[in-house]
């Protein structure tokens, strides 16, 4: 696999989130995947799955993450200054509204198209307040209209005020399949949240992503040796056994979520004001992830049990470009000298195993002897995560962060 130009200066005592040569590297990788996955969109305004080369795969349905993941990114890119965003987003914006969203039921189904899929799911519902929230920061006329249609099927579908926290699976006619709860919704959740509040000013969002993590960071972590449980009972419970799909609700614990939430926890407290010094919880959350689950060839473990030992071993792009946020986030607001060699060993691995130099977008995943292969994914299936890594280093900001790109010179 062949290796782009040098990502950053060698020198240590200079950081990346000031090297002109790492920041006009990461312009560089933020292009080359907003060009690489411009081809998605079809003309019917839906988006395909492309190929390790570009091409696009065979349709299949057509799931309410991507849709909402693409307005969100593109929303990025064009605060970035990148060409051709506009497109994106508005047939991202009609297809959630003509498609996804529900006008018998109310809210959105979680597939559309060949072997579609009617049941909600909180996770789908959170990224479409992500993508409204963005859509809106980005100035499209419609954003409003899905953020108050969201937000009431938020408020009044999933948000259990109790607990301060979402529920997760519905029918379509909103009746509830299981008692399971969990984590990535509420992280995802989170995100969404703060967006919202960035977008609106509105305090209900800043308040209920507060509550969200003040049950996960606040009393889980410490509880579980700075690993976050995933899954939970309808009583909010942990239930360590619950094993499902093995993607979305694996066995165990995830420490690329570990890695994703501390993140947020820190922009939460940015956003409130940087109330006292920065919280301990997510330096604790992020380094006891890369203690478990860094492996001895490199990358990140996709699972662990929950004495922090490795389930799942396999090598996913996803929990590298969270370790970059997280990092960036750290280097940002609490540098310790540590932080800046473990950002270039993130960058480093993902520079030499996941990114696609020839053309362009990220692996998703790798084997055992560090080459592409496709066992869970098949072609490239997401710019969200991987953008996101390239984007959050280029300003000094952690949080509004998109009207900090567009205020930023960089495009270079």
């Amino acid at each position: 696999m062949s290796a782009s130009p040098a990502i950053g200066t060698d020198d240590p005592a200079t950081s990346w989130l000031v090297d002109p040569q790492h920041l006009e590297w990461l312009r560089a990788e933020a292009t080359a995947q907003l060009d690489f996955f411009r081809p998605s969109l079809r003309s019917d305004g839906g988006f395909d799955t492309l190929a390790r080369s570009g091409a696009p795969l065979p349709r299949g349905p057509q799931e309410l993450h991507v849709t909402t993941r693409m307005i969100h990114s593109y929303a990025l890119g064009k605060a970035f200054g990148a060409s051709d965003c506009d497109p994106i987003i508005d047939a991202g914006m009609a297809y959630l509204w003509q498609h996804h969203r529900d006008p018998e039921h109310g809210g959105y189904v979680w597939s559309t198209g060949p072997q579609g899929d009617a049941t909600k799911l909180a996770y789908g519902h959170v990224f479409v307040l992500l993508a409204a929230a963005s859509a809106k920061l980005a100035g499209h006329p419609d954003a409003d209209r899905l953020l108050a249609d969201i937000a009431e099927v938020l408020d009044t579908r999933y948000w259990e005020d109790s607990h301060g926290l979402f529920a997760d699976e519905f029918t379509r006619d909103w009746q509830p399949f299981s008692a399971y709860r969990g984590m990535n919704a509420n992280m995802h959740g989170t995100e969404a949240l703060l967006a919202a509040f960035e977008a609106t000013g509105e305090q209900i969002y800043l308040a209920r992503a507060g509550r969200i993590l003040d049950f996960f960071i606040t009393r889980m972590a410490p509880a579980h040796a700075w690993r976050l449980p995933e899954h939970y009972t309808v009583a909010w419970q942990v239930d360590p056994d619950y094993a499902g799909n093995p993607m979305f609700r694996p066995a165990g614990t995830t420490p690329g979520h570990s890695l994703e939430f501390a993140r947020l926890a820190l922009q939460h407290w940015d956003l409130s004001g940087r109330p006292g010094t920065p919280p301990d919880g997510p330096r604790r959350l992020i380094e006891q992830a890369l203690a478990d689950a860094w492996l001895p060839d490199g990358g990140i473990a996709y699972t662990l049990a929950h004495d922090g030992s490795v389930a799942i071993a396999d090598r996913y792009w996803w929990p590298v470009t969270e370790g970059i946020g997280a990092l960036a986030t750290l280097l940002k607001l609490c540098p310790e000298p540590q932080d800046e060699a473990t950002y270039r060993r993130l960058w480093h691995f993902a520079d030499s195993h996941f990114i696609d130099h020839a053309n362009g977008g990220w692996y998703p995943e790798i084997d055992a002897e560090g080459h592409a292969t496709e066992t869970q994914f098949t072609g490239k299936p997401d710019i969200y995560h991987s953008l996101q890594a390239t984007l959050f280093p280029l300003v000094p900001e952690t949080t509004r962060f998109m009207a900090a790109l567009a205020r930023a010179d960089t495009t270079g």
